[in-house]
C-alpha cells in the first residue's frame, strides 16, 4: 500500500490534533447527533492542550459531508490552527477519538484504506420485451475506484446507452475502452452485476486479459446512491483478499529471503533499515499494539526503541511516540511502502520485516521485541 496520500500531512508542523468522528447520516437527527459527538471531543482535546484556533479550524470541517448518505465518518487532522487534512472514512470509527499530540495520529485512517484495491465496478441494465434482443435499450454504468475507501470517495463514472439491436457491436468497443481505463487505473477486478444476458455479452467481448479479471455478481443494483457502484457486492468480493501490489511484494519477499537477498526481519533490522531509508515496503503480520512505543527525532527516519539510541546518532531531546505514529510517518518521509499480511502466508520473524532498496551486510540485528501484546 502507498501512503502517498498522507503527504500533506507531514508538511505541517506540529504538535496536532487528530480527530476521528462518526458522521453517519442514517439515523434520526444525524446534525445533533454529529454536533453532540463534536462537543465531547472538543472538551476532550482542551483538556489535552489543544487552544482555540486549533479547535476552530476542526469545528469548520466537522460535519462537512452532510451530503454524503449512508454511514461513514471523519478524520480531521490540524496543526499550528490551521486544517491539514479532511479525510472521509468508509466506516464510522470504532469509537470517536481526539488526540492532541506531537505526531498525527495517522494509523487509523491507513487501516481504513487497507487493502487498498484498485477495481472497475460494472452494471448492465436492459430493458426490453422478454423474448426479444431486438426492441428496448442496454445502459451501463461504470465506475473506477479503490476499495475500501472509494465507497465514500468513489472515482471516475462512465454512462453509456445503446439501442438493443446494436448492443453486440457496441460491447466490443465498451469492451476495449473498459479495457484501458482498467490497465491505466491498474484495476485488479472487474466486478459486473445487472442483467444477466446483456452482461454476458459484454464479458464475451471484453479483452482476454481483462476477461480474466471478471467476478460476476448478483443482487440489486442501483445506480444514483451517492455511494460506490456496487457497494454490497464489493465487501463481498474483496473480504479478506490483498492487492494484487501487495501480494506481488510478499512474493518478492519470500523469493529475497530464500536467496539472502536485500530483506530483513525482526522489528530491530528493520527499524535499523527505516534510520538508513533503506526500506521500500514495511511488511507487517498486524499492526502495531496500542502499548508499544518508539523514541523519535525531528526527522522521519529517526525512530528507535531506546532514547539512548536516538542520543547515540546525535539526536537532542528524543521524544517517546506511540509505534503506530512514529512507523507511519517514517514510510511517508522516505516513500516506503506498508503491506499487512497475515501470518498464515507469511509468518515473518516478531511479525515484522522489510524489502530493502539496497542491501547492507553490515547491518547489525538488535535484540528482539515484538510489534504484538506481550500475552
Amino acid at each position: 500500500m502507498r501512503l502517498s496520500f498522507l503527504e500533506p500531512l507531514y508538511t505541517a508542523s506540529g504538535p496536532f490534533a487528530s480527530v476521528y468522528l462518526d458522521t453517519s447520516r442514517d439515523i434520526a437527527q444525524p446534525d445533533r447527533s454529529v454536533a453532540l459527538r463534536w462537543g465531547r471531543l472538543r472538551a476532550d482535546l482542551t483538556r489535552q492542550g489543544a487552544d482555540r484556533a486549533l479547535l476552530g479550524a476542526l469545528e469548520e470541517a466537522v460535519g462537512a459531508d452532510a451530503e454524503l448518505p449512508g454511514t461513514h465518518g471523519q478524520a480531521i487532522f490540524a496543526a499550528s490552527g490551521s486544517l491539514v487534512m479532511d479525510g472521509e472514512l468508509p466506516r464510522p470509527p470504532a469509537r470517536d477519538s481526539a488526540r492532541y499530540s506531537t505526531l498525527p495520529d495517522a494509523m487509523p485512517l491507513v487501516t481504513q484504506h487497507l487493502p487498498e484495491i484498485p477495481y472497475l465496478a460494472v452494471v448492465v441494465h436492459y430493458g426490453g420485451l422478454p423474448t426479444a434482443e431486438t426492441h428496448g435499450w442496454v445502459r451501463v454504468e461504470a465506475e473506477s475506484g479503490t476499495w475500501p475507501a472509494s465507497t465514500v470517495t468513489p472515482g471516475e463514472r462512465l454512462h453509456h446507452e445503446v439501442a438493443v439491436a446494436s448492443w453486440h457491436h457496441s460491447a466490443v468497443r465498451l469492451g476495449h475502452r473498459l479495457d484501458a481505463w482498467a490497465r491505466r487505473t491498474h484495476a485488479d477486478a472487474v466486478v459486473v452485476g445487472g442483467d444477466a444476458w446483456a452482461g454476458n455479452v459484454l464479458v464475451r467481448r471484453l479483452p482476454h486479459a481483462l476477461s480474466g479479471k471478471v467476478v460476476r455478481v448478483g443482487g440489486p443494483t442501483p445506480t444514483d446512491t451517492g455511494r460506490a457502484l456496487l457497494e454490497p457486492q464489493l465487501e463481498s468480493v474483496f473480504r479478506g483478499r490483498m492487492a494484487a501490489h501487495d501480494r506481488d511484494l510478499v512474493n518478492i519477499f519470500i523469493g529475497r529471503r530464500a536467496l539472502g537477498g536485500p530483506a530483513t526481519e525482526g522489528m530491530g533490522a528493520t527499524l535499523a533499515a527505516l534510520q538508513r531509508g533503506q526500506v521500500a515496503a514495511l511488511l507487517l503480520n498486524h499492526l502495531p499494539a496500542a502499548s508499544l512505543r518508539l523514541w523519535t527525532g525531528p526527522q522521519p527516519s529517526q525512530l528507535a526503541l531506546t532514547e539512548e539510541e536516538l542520543i547515540t546518532f546525535g539526536v537532542r531531546a528524543p521524544h517517546e511516540e506511540p509505534a503506530a505514529e512514529a512507523l507511519v510517518r517514517a514510510l511517508v518521509g522516505t516513500a516506503a511502502e506498508l503491506v499487512v499480511v497475515p501470518a498464515d502466508d507469511l509468518d515473518l520473524d516478531e511479525g515484522v520485516g522489510a524489502l530493502l532498496r539496497y542491501a547492507d551486510a553490515n547491518a547489525d540485528r538488535p535484540a528482539r521485541r515484538d510489534f504484538a501484546d506481550t500475552p
